[in-house]
């Protein structure tokens, strides 16, 4: 059974980024990596609307931002492809805002 993270706050990534609905897609994706998911969790667990989720999707699709994990019926499991170059780079980006954000913690941890 799977486990799917479902977003409570908003993460480092996308209070960089702002609130565009496909940086949430992919955040929520990023937070999920490696389980395949249905379209309907991504709307439920990106917090964003079926509409939103259907006008971006061509373009994470073109983009070769998912893949498509499984299929059953006309249902279909996408995940994160993390081979893509676009990826790699919102990776690394976050890796270094979670950097950035440890570091000004452990700061504040030091002066008090």
């Amino acid at each position: 059974m799977k486990s799917i993270s479902m977003k409570k706050e908003n993460s480092l990534l996308i209070n960089f980024l702002g609130e565009n609905p496909v940086f949430r897609i992919i955040d929520f994706l990023i937070e999920n990596k490696g389980i395949g998911i249905t379209k309907k969790e991504i709307i439920e667990g990106a917090g964003i609307s079926r509409a939103a989720l259907f006008k971006y999707w061509n373009q994470i699709e073109a983009q070769e931002i998912v893949v498509i994990t499984r299929k059953f019926g006309k249902t279909k499991l996408y995940a994160l492809n993390s081979r893509n170059p676009i990826i790699k780079k919102l990776l690394e980006l976050e890796s270094i805002l979670i950097g950035k954000a440890l570091d000004k913690h452990a700061l504040i941890e030091i002066k008090v």
